[in-house]
């Protein structure tokens, strides 16, 4: 079993890159958002992996932190996800983003990944709802215990609140705020910075 692998980027293409470690070149497949996917060829590059071992395959997943592979196992975990259908929700959303649009039971939102349709979708709120935690922005936790933004305290729940009552879901509300690493903002400051990441 690989636990990770550090080397060279010696080359990328569409969804892997190779690694070139002590001469060794592995392809390794990765969300197109992953830090080693995104560097430059000839740049040093650490990568978490999943080594998936089929009859007539042998795969190498990578992800640029252990979150994002422990999430790549649980939703490998559900019937009817693959390891393709995992990258390709990874590569769609940050690791906070997928949290907050599984606890907030988002599955409209999953369906921007390629290839999720409404019932994979559903079935991945339905498994994982209760093995993620949501946190917010400055790594405090979201109580998501009532499956509602107005369980969320201060002006970023109130926030979440204004953007679902404009017709946004809880997910997309969330997420958009996710992105907002500003503290101690009024909440029509809110608002409006997440209003910016919705459009």
């Amino acid at each position: 079993m690989i636990g990770f692998l550090r080397g060279i980027l010696a080359d990328k293409g569409d969804g892997y890159i190779i690694i070139d470690v002590n001469g060794v070149g592995y392809q390794v497949f990765v969300p197109a958002n992953t830090t080693a996917y995104l560097n430059a060829e000839g740049e040093e590059v650490l990568v978490y992996t999943s080594m998936i071992v089929r009859e007539d395959d042998v795969s190498l997943f990578g992800f640029s932190g252990k979150g994002e592979l422990d999430a790549f196992k649980k939703l490998i975990g559900i019937s009817g996800v693959g390891p393709k259908a995992a990258i390709s929700i990874l590569s769609a959303f940050t690791l906070d983003q997928l949290k907050q649009a599984i606890v907030f039971e988002d599955a409209k939102a999953l369906q921007r990944a390629n290839g999720i349709g409404k019932k994979s979708a559903e079935r991945i709120v339905l498994e994982l709802k209760d093995k993620f935690t949501a946190t917010a922005p400055d790594g405090s936790y979201l109580d998501t215990d009532a499956q509602s933004p107005a369980a969320i305290q201060g002006t970023r729940g109130e926030a979440i609140s204004a953007l679902v009552a404009l017709g946004y879901s809880r997910g997309e509300a969330s997420s958009a705020l996710s992105s907002v690493t500003e503290k101690d903002l009024t909440t029509e400051e809110y608002i409006k910075r997440a209003l910016k990441n919705l459009f």
